[in-house]
């Protein structure tokens, strides 16, 4: 394997929190660079305060964390990387990428992609003002792939310190196969490092986007992520001598533990655990009746049953069980 490859976890909006990233670095291995979901309405700074936490810390355990913002708007990207700036981190993430309609219907994230002269002027606005670098998360386009190629040499003009592209137009959301043929088309255009995103749900994944992609070391994983944490190490070879069931168990128990802690006993911590567990659920036999267990529960008690039933009862078999892939979600 590749001794330069990057392994990235996707910010992912409900999930990925800073209760998510300290409890995954403490438990699994394999990933160079975690990024926050996305920041938004940032008008004053003390429009940062109900989530401070999440830029308390610039690292987990020696990773970096790129804090991101969703904006169309110059002055506000400049103020939340002046007040990230403040707070130790070197790199602020631009997202060109959400699909949702609600957000890209105010031309926002991959709703602002059609509109290559907009995302230019934006750039232009704040060129030379960044106390940090830039980097962007987009997708090929929001109605067309061919989008992106109207994008990169704006992207390469401005000189942005990174480019992680989802191999996927923002109409997609997240359906349908990944365009891996229009993103190797995109490797010699584009003049910053360039990451892929998308569809890696199993190592063998990778594995075949590296011989599509032998340029590429950068890798960013969501869903797959999610739904096994153990891949980034699988995937770069890391042996994990322990039983796998086991420390998946105590890995959902802290972070079941953490949530409750910071929500103050609020039943929001089952919320946010069945969010997480709509994609865990794929590492086990019989997903749907796993996912069954979870989704009624109303009371900790019921959620602490279900899971007590679930490692009981069920199977892990985690990526290489091949449950779970694009059309499942």
């Amino acid at each position: 394997m590749n001794e330069v490859l990057q392994i990235y976890l996707a910010p992912f909006q409900g999930i990925t929190g800073v209760v998510f990233r300290t409890i995954f670095t403490q438990h699994f291995t394999g990933v160079d660079k975690l990024y926050t979901p996305f920041f938004t309405g940032i008008y004053k700074k003390k429009n940062l305060t109900t989530r401070s936490d999440e830029l308390d810390v610039t690292q987990y355990r020696k990773r970096p964390l790129v804090p991101q913002i969703l904006s169309k708007d110059a002055e506000e990207i400049m103020r939340f990387s002046t007040y990230c700036a403040e707070k130790g981190f070197d790199e602020v993430n631009w997202n060109l990428g959400c699909p949702y309609p609600r957000v890209a219907n105010k031309k926002r994230g991959s709703g602002m992609l059609p509109y290559p002269d907009m995302v230019a002027e934006l750039l232009e606005n704040m060129r030379g003002k960044l106390p940090l670098k830039l980097s962007v998360k987009c997708r090929l386009g929001y109605y067309s792939a061919d989008e992106i190629f109207d994008l990169i040499p704006i992207f390469n003009e401005y000189k942005i310190s990174e480019l992680i592209i989802h191999a996927r137009i923002g109409k997609q959301l997240y359906k349908g196969e990944a365009d891996t043929d229009t993103f190797k088309k995109c490797i010699d255009l584009c003049a910053t490092p360039l990451a892929y995103n998308g569809d890696i749900f199993a190592a063998d994944d990778l594995r075949s986007l590296q011989q599509q992609f032998p340029a590429v070391n950068r890798w960013m994983i969501g869903r797959g992520l999610l739904m096994d944490p153990f891949l980034p190490g699988d995937i770069k070879g890391i042996v994990f001598e322990g039983d796998r069931m086991t420390k998946v168990q105590q890995f959902v128990t802290d972070l079941y533990l953490a949530y409750r802690k910071k929500t103050n006993d609020r039943l929001q911590a089952i919320s946010v655990m069945k969010e997480l567990w709509g994609f865990l659920q794929y590492s086990f036999d019989d997903p749907h009746k796993v996912f069954n267990y979870i989704k009624k529960c109303k009371s900790f008690d019921e959620y602490e049953q279900a899971v007590s039933g679930i490692f009981n009862r069920h199977t892990w078999l985690g990526a290489e069980g091949k449950r779970f892939n694009s059309s499942t979600a």
